[in-house]
């Protein structure tokens, strides 16, 4: 509405960051979806490095071997590296789930300003914007 408008220009002028300077809901609807698949995404992958770890140790070859040769092992730790690194994303990933259910996403958590939108359709789950990220 009109009283959004005139909060938003004052906004420009003062350049003060105020609370009001948010995302519009439906801006945080299409954040939650694409955050939504990007979790699917990211719980499929992480179930897949899971199984294939556990087939790996429990495939008769491996008992065989012993995985003495090293290949098994740096296959299992290299999976394990995957795996956990999916597990992060997914933790990211809900954390930018609650802050859209609080209507506080996309708000730089160094400045308070808004994080643009090119940004985070790359990186749903960033926290700061660009300005904060290159100044630490």
């Amino acid at each position: 509405g009109p009283q959004i408008d005139r909060s938003f220009s004052q906004n420009k002028m003062t350049n003060a960051p105020t609370l009001s300077s948010r995302y519009s809901d439906e801006d945080l609807e299409e954040f939650r979806k694409l955050i939504a698949k990007k979790l699917r995404n990211a719980q499929a992958d992480l179930e897949f490095y899971k199984e294939s770890m556990q087939e790996m140790a429990d495939s008769p070859e491996s008992k065989v071997k012993g995985l003495d040769d090293g290949t098994g092992s740096a296959e299992i730790e290299r999976l394990n590296d995957l795996a956990g690194r999916q597990q992060k994303l997914i933790r990211h990933l809900e954390a930018a789930m609650d802050r859209i259910d609080n209507k506080v996403y996309g708000i730089c958590r160094q400045t308070g300003t808004l994080i643009p939108k090119q940004r985070l359709l790359a990186v749903p789950h960033a926290t700061l914007s660009m300005e904060a990220k290159m100044a630490r």
